[in-house]
């Protein structure tokens, strides 16, 4: 049977769909259920899905053992519209044992930015992040990561923890 309707009910006429390959998925879900705060919509062996609401997202997690984090995309974030929200999100990361790190009045994408970076358990970067200033100068300032350093270490892309000033 042939529908033109979604089987899958969802309060926006579109939502994101990200699929993240983890090496452990059962790992990985206590990293997500603190992140999105909510407990994931299906689990199945090797997967895990995550409809989520506020922001409209389809999350899927597929086991894959020798997932590591790609260099492509460099990360993925949650814009808030009120500074609140991250000190919230931040405080139930470190709740659930994932701490993060701060950053405040960072000129990144041509903006100035408030915002806390999170890394999964296959090192995936979620950044939480409020814009205070919708126009700045420069795309951003960097400076190199913290770190162990080698002749190939140069200064990150903006949009990476610790890139900007």
């Amino acid at each position: 049977m042939t529908t033109t309707e979604s089987a899958v009910e969802f309060p926006t006429p579109t939502r994101i769909h990200v699929a993240l390959a983890v090496r452990d998925v059962s790992r990985a879900l206590e990293f997500y259920r603190a992140l999105l705060h909510q407990e994931p919509t299906k689990v199945r062996p090797g997967y895990a899905k995550f409809e989520v609401f506020d922001p409209p997202l389809n999350l899927s997690l597929n086991e894959t053992p020798e997932a590591k984090a790609p260099p492509l995309p460099q990360h993925f974030g949650i814009q808030v519209k009120h500074r609140a929200a991250i000190g919230e999100i931040a405080s139930r990361m470190a709740k659930q044992g994932f701490g993060g790190m701060p950053e405040e009045q960072v000129t990144c994408c041509y903006a100035v930015q408030d915002k806390v970076w999170l890394t999964d358990p296959d090192g995936h970067q979620w950044e939480v992040f409020i814009v205070t200033q919708a126009d700045a100068a420069v795309h951003s300032e960097g400076r190199p990561m913290a770190g162990p350093t080698t002749s190939e270490t140069t200064t990150p892309p903006c949009c990476a923890p610790s890139c900007c000033t």
